[in-house]
């Protein structure tokens, strides 16, 4: 495992994002089932994604996190669009597709929800689903989010404008 353990759970641990990990994150994100669920339309080549790893990936504005199990990246997670001052943030992830159903996603979900509120000091974390993805849904659902809002067509994907749902929790509801 290239990155240093940042937070542990159960079956998973999240670890800081490596220069090792761009060939992973390449081949993943460019994979139809988790580019149609991250609105991602255009391939990324190698350069591409080092760009992309050098200039958002290790920027110190967010909280990037590889979601490892047995030592094996096996998805990202993280929190965006952190405002200290309000106290919210925006927490997003992906797996690739032979991972999915595994329950690490709940987990490492779970895991920096608590790292939000218990280090962060965060009082709102969201969280934007498309409406066509129900896995992503169940995972904030069954952590007690709330659905708070839908925003009819606002992403483009699979060649159809669709919704996406956002989901929330706070503070005093989480802990």
């Amino acid at each position: 495992m290239p990155g240093a353990v940042f937070l542990r759970g159960d079956q998973i641990t999240l670890r800081t994002v490596e220069e090792d990990d761009i060939e992973f994150l390449r081949d993943s994100i460019n994979l139809p089932e988790v580019r149609a669920g991250l609105t991602t339309a255009l391939p990324l080549n190698a350069e591409q994604e080092r760009e992309y790893f050098e200039e958002q990936i290790s920027n110190r504005e967010d909280v990037n996190l590889a979601i490892c199990h047995d030592d094996e990246i096996v998805g990202t997670i993280g929190l965006h669009d952190l405002d200290q001052r309000a106290g919210n943030c925006e927490i997003g992830l992906w797996l690739a597709p032979e991972f999915h159903g595994r329950g690490y996603g709940t987990e490492a979900s779970r895991v920096l929800t608590d790292y939000a509120f218990r280090e962060l000091r965060m009082h709102r974390v969201v969280a934007r689903v498309l409406a066509s993805n129900e896995a992503s849904a169940r995972i904030w659902e069954k952590l007690g989010f709330e659905k708070e809002g839908v925003h009819r067509d606002e992403a483009f994907t699979d060649g159809e404008h669709v919704d996406v749902r956002y989901f929330g929790v706070l503070e005093d509801e989480w802990l």
